[in-house]
């Protein structure tokens, strides 16, 4: 009986309940937890091979490993049209995740539906609202205190509607989802463009808007335009410096930030198998800084070691028992394929200010002097949500080791970001968080931080050039300090430590040499480090709140005097009229990106206040007419003015309108004519007339994609509208 009440014990404890049926558990086909924190919430991968194996018949060919996840949690796969980049899939997402910033406006929407529970499990993140200033400890104490109106609203909310709340501290959220929810086959959305993260897992998770979360919160079909399928074969192995970064640091330079628009990149062949589990995580966390769906790697062996370290080995045999319907069918057929080699594969840095412009390391210097970028490097930082795993701060670890044993610090500030509570715990348990304290670095809290431009900087001042090496996704002009003239590159973290320690781009760890203390010439010798601890992770302090079983008396406080969080009222109707005279409140120069149209950084204090917020719309995004941020003509007073103003001044008029969350579009073939300043827009069905300052006016046919169900979304205001009206 010992064995039998010792695999007992370590069931409960593991499912983290008091009594649990342990057949229910051993006969893991028929069940087997999603996670640990709902352990009456299921994998059915029973129900994947079903759709799967329907839609395989359908349309009689291989299918990409993307298309088996994708279209396996199809609503309807029998009668479901289906075209790559063309048609509209209704899906059934098996779960959602939101980060603390989105999580306000999608609460604040799922509470307007009048829904008392979410339909699928559920999580919020508190990840971006922490400012790194001082170090982890006090950042965070200082986080909690300035937002606690907006946590306590989250947890309540959470805890009212059944979504399960990770208080600050606990970590990134898709280091979280990582480590707690991500599985081979799952459909994930998120409410954060990294999402994607999950891919490392072998799971489709995507990052979406907090609109696109409260539908399938609300048990409503998510729809997703069927994405084409990008295959990246990769070859050899992964040696020396060269690391998982330096795969989509050299894919993104292939495709641009535009390549991936509307497709899945999907990695595959015999060069996965030498990536870590963490190490794929990286590679589609950055897939989104392509345009990209998302991404996603087959499940193998690497995903199962991973999934075992994390105590989730059920899950893992699971998989093993549907590994057919997690990798994809032989002869399958991509849209594009990319080849790359990993044994030729050089350590990569991209930028400055967009991740697409590729150079390898060993190159980046004398670029960078033709240039004219600065070449001392001010700060170097690692972390992140995209590279702070226990293998990352290893290898970064190996490298401070040696630059120690000379005498040597960092030349440039260094700062350390944990993606979790549990990297945090395992890596000062290790001792990587004090050696890469020795060299110089300081810990921040485990959040997003720097990487979102949640950072107060003081060692220079706005519109100082400058350069910075991180090991995050994103450099975009201002991303991380909100200072123009920051020369931001992106490169693995050993890479980082590396630079940061010689501190200058010029240096080249593969051939150049350190002078230590003693005067004595070195070469770094490219890092080794364990994938995973070789004892059992430190979870650290239990940062995670369950929802109740009974929230009926739970109440969640929204203050109607509060700067952060407002109430929603639900859209008007519509009134059946068309949309006449519109204003153009700015047309675009250049990249458009989420951070041009709502950066984050000291915004994110407003996103649950919806008319604050709008204070931030489209102030980044310059302004073709005059070639100025925040700067647009008022085509009334015909005086230039800040975005938002000018908004709330049509807004007042009633002649400006936001559109749609997927507006028309010209008819394929049209060429967009060049407007003059002060046009006035109809929109009437179908067609757009164009009418001119001098009397003129012209129109434009137009199409639109909206099915029977979304016309009745618009009529009635919205698709939460819609759902109360069925509901009475």
């Amino acid at each position: 009986m010992a064995p039998y009440s010792l695999l007992v014990t370590r069931l409960q404890k593991a499912l983290g309940v008091r009594q649990y049926h342990v057949a229910s558990v051993l006969c893991q086909r028929a069940k087997v937890a999603m996670s640990h924190f709902e352990p009456n919430e299921y994998i059915h991968y029973d129900l994947l091979e079903k759709n799967i194996n329907i839609v395989r018949k359908r349309l009689n060919r291989p299918l990409t490993l993307s298309e088996k996840i994708v279209y396996g949690h199809l609503d309807d796969p029998a009668g479901q049209e289906i075209e790559r980049g063309k048609s509209y899939l209704r899906l059934r997402p098996d779960r959602v995740a939101m980060q603390d910033a989105t999580a306000q406006m999608a609460m604040l929407q799922f509470i307007s539906s009048g829904l008392p529970k979410v339909a699928v499990p559920s999580t919020i993140h508190c990840d971006h609202l922490i400012e790194a200033q001082l170090g982890g400890e006090k950042d965070l104490r200082r986080a909690k205190d300035i937002n606690q109106e907006v946590y306590n609203f989250l947890a309540t909310a959470g805890a009212k509607y059944g979504v399960g709340f990770w208080k600050p501290g606990s970590g990134i959220i898709h280091q979280i989802i990582l480590e707690n929810y991500a599985y081979p086959g799952v459909l994930l959305i998120g409410t954060d463009s990294h999402t994607p993260n999950g891919g490392g897992l072998g799971g489709i998770c995507i990052g979406v808007g907090g609109a696109d979360a409260v539908d399938v919160m609300a048990g409503i079909p998510w729809e997703l335009k069927c994405p084409k399928v990008i295959g990246v074969k990769l070859t050899g192995s992964l040696s020396g410096w060269t690391s998982p970064k330096d795969v989509i640091l050299k894919v993104a330079g292939i495709l641009t930030v535009k390549g991936g628009t509307g497709a899945i990149v999907e990695y595959h062949g015999p060069g996965v198998d030498s990536i870590s589990c963490t190490g794929m995580a990286t590679i589609c966390n950055m897939g989104a800084e392509i345009g990209a769906t998302t991404s996603v790697f087959p499940y193998n062996q690497r995903m199962k070691k991973y999934l075992s370290k994390t105590g989730r080995a059920d899950i893992a045999n699971l998989a093993d028992e549907f590994k057919d319907h997690l990798v994809p069918d032989p002869g399958c057929h991509y849209d594009q394929l990319i080849e790359v080699n990993l044994s030729e594969l050089k350590p990569h840095i991209n930028g400055p200010f967009t991740p697409d412009l590729a150079h390898p390391v060993a190159e980046v210097g004398k670029v960078a002097e033709k240039e004219g970028w600065p070449l001392d490097i001010r700060v170097g930082l690692i972390g992140s949500c995209t590279n702070s795993s226990y293998e990352d701060m290893g290898r970064s670890a190996a490298v401070a080791k040696q630059a120690l044993a000379h005498g040597l610090k960092c030349k440039s500030q260094f700062t350390i970001t944990p993606g979790s509570e549990q990297i945090r715990a395992t890596i000062e348990r290790d001792g990587y968080a004090q050696i890469l304290r020795d060299l110089g670095g300081i810990v921040l809290a485990n959040a997003c931080g720097p990487c979102i431009g949640q950072w107060d900087r003081k060692d220079i001042k706005k519109g100082e050039k400058n350069t910075i090496v991180t090991s995050y996704n994103r450099n975009f002009t201002g991303r991380n300090d909100a200072n123009p003239e920051t020369h931001a590159f992106v490169t693995s973290p050993e890479i980082v430590t590396a630079l940061a320690i010689a501190g200058t781009l010029k240096f080249n760890p593969e051939t150049d040499y350190l002078t230590g203390t003693d005067g004595k010439k070195f070469k770094l010798e490219a890092p080794d480090a364990d994938e995973l601890p070789k004892a059992e992770f430190d979870p650290g302090q239990d940062t995670y709140q369950h929802p109740p079983k009974d929230s009926s008396g739970q109440h969640v406080d929204v203050s109607p005097t509060s700067q952060r969080l407002q109430l929603l009222e639900p859209f008007d109707k519509w009134d059946g009229k068309d949309l006449e005279d519109l204003q153009i409140l700015i047309k675009v120069k250049g990249k458009c990106t989420t951070d041009h149209i709502s950066a984050a950084g000291p915004w994110l204090k407003f996103r649950g206040h919806l008319d604050n917020i709008s204070n931030n719309l489209l102030i980044g995004a310059i302004n073709i007419e005059n070639g100025k941020a925040n700067s647009v003509r008022n085509a009334v007073t015909q005086e230039f003015g800040p975005v938002p103003d000018t908004a709330r001044y049509y807004k007042v008029g009633q002649s400006w309108s936001p559109g749609s969350a997927r507006p028309p579009c010209r008819t394929k073939g049209t060429q967009y004519p060049p407007l003059p300043p002060t046009p006035t827009f109809s929109l009437q069905p179908l067609k757009c007339i164009i009418k001119h300052p001098n009397g003129t006016q012209e129109t434009i046919l137009l199409n639109h994609t909206f099915n029977e169900t979304q016309i009745e979304w618009f009529r009635a205001g919205s698709a939460l509208n819609r759902m109360k009206e069925l509901q009475q």
